[in-house]
């Protein structure tokens, strides 16, 4: 029993030597899949400059006519005729309405009546006049000469007046003509020929509205504009005008028309905390209709700084900018920036970057802080993607 004992101990001592023996050559030989570390991931980067870039805010607003007009007789009648296409433009002055005016030409023409009857007393008036200046001194006494000149005077009065009458007569005449105060598109009819209508009447014909140029209220906060008038006095925005103002369209587009500051409010509204700014726009071809809902992008100054694509940052539980660099050692680092600007589809930072940092542009989410990577250099084109900065190519070997 004893020597089975020793046998089965001498046996067990055996294998662990073996064991321990096959890992150390393992060990030793580097065996596939022992002691490796993975190879650094590669990661697109853009290397940082400071430069003078255009300081930007993305504003909602809607369009609205440049001119409008609600169109309303002056005079009252029957609607004897409709003389434009409804939803059809319109030049300024062209007839819209025609009122019926039969007793407004009679009553031009019993204007025109008194005014030759008080013009037939006129001359009868003057002679009487120059009669009594004559016979003054011979007969005629001085309140009959006064008498004259009154007389004359009242004739003259009475020109006046029916001068004055049938010019009354010929504006009501003319106001027949219901015609269009300035170049528009016109709204549909809300009145049909036969219709009576009052002058100045509540309910509107039809509307005009001029497109060509045409408004385009934006909204911005007033918290922004005090960071702008702070950052200007500080130095750090170099203009305080807007430049320039483009507009993307509803379904996306950008629209192809550059638009100017018409005026903003210099009062903030106690609801919203916002002030409206009004732009206009070149619209040839009526694209941008009153009502539309529109986004826009104003320039409003430059800063000095660095830029940092939207695709490459990120928002922290702070709200702060986030972003992720390559170290020196090719490690990745991440950087917080508490105050960052909009500039085109980029954040402009003026702080927290140096020139030649590299910016992680594509991959950083899937990448740990301390993580090793191997950078390689690229840029965004305008559709958003990631392109590789072709390396330059070596130059042929000399020939012997």
């Amino acid at each position: 029993m004893t020597r089975r004992l020793k046998l089965a101990s001498a046996v067990a001592i055996c294998l662990v030597t073996l064991a321990s023996c096959s890992d150390s050559e393992t060990a030793a030989t580097g065996a596939p899949g022992a002691g490796q570390e993975r190879p650094p991931a590669p990661v697109s980067i853009a290397v940082m400059k400071k430069a003078p870039h255009a300081l930007t805010s993305n504003l909602p607003g809607r369009a609205s006519a440049f001119q409008t007009a609600q169109i309303r007789p002056r005079v009252s009648g029957i609607i004897k005729e409709i003389a434009f296409k409804e939803g059809s433009e319109v030049k300024q002055g062209d007839l819209l309405y025609k009122i019926e005016d039969d007793t407004y030409r009679a009553a031009y023409a019993q204007a025109e009546a008194t005014l030759r009857k008080a013009e037939a007393g006129v001359p009868t008036a003057q002679s009487n006049l120059a009669r009594q200046e004559r016979l003054v001194g011979s007969g005629a006494t001085q309140v009959e000469l006064e008498n004259a000149r009154v007389t004359l005077l009242q004739a003259e009065a009475d020109v006046a007046v029916a001068k004055a009458a049938l010019r009354s007569t010929e504006i009501e005449l003319g106001l027949t003509e219901v015609r269009a105060p300035f170049e528009g598109v016109t709204n549909a009819s809300t009145y049909s020929v036969g219709n009576v209508v009052t002058a100045n009447q509540a309910d509107s014909l039809t509307t005009l509205r001029q497109l060509d140029p045409i408004y385009i209220d934006l909204t911005e906060s007033s918290v922004n504009l005090l960071r702008l008038r702070e950052a200007i006095k500080a130095g750090r925005v170099n203009q305080s005008e807007i430049t320039e103002i483009r507009l993307t369209l509803e379904d996306g587009h950008e629209y192809p028309v550059v638009g100017k500051l018409d005026m903003s409010d210099m009062a903030v509204s106690e609801t919203t905390g916002t002030y409206t700014i009004r732009a206009v726009f070149d619209n040839p071809d009526n694209l941008v209709l009153p009502g539309m809902y529109v986004r826009a992008t104003a320039t409003v100054g430059t800063e000095e700084g660095f830029l940092i694509p939207q695709r490459a940052a990120t928002r922290d539980a702070k709200g702060q900018l986030t972003a992720k660099f390559v170290t020196a050692d090719n490690k990745v680092e991440t950087r917080s920036f508490a105050e960052s600007q909009v500039s085109g589809n980029n954040w402009l930072v003026t702080q927290g970057i140096s020139d030649g940092d590299k910016l992680i542009l594509d991959g950083f989410q899937w990448i740990a802080d301390g993580a090793p990577v191997n950078p390689v250099e690229a840029t965004i084109n305008e559709q958003g993607i990631v392109e590789e900065v072709a390396k330059p190519e070596a130059a042929p070997a000399a020939k012997p």
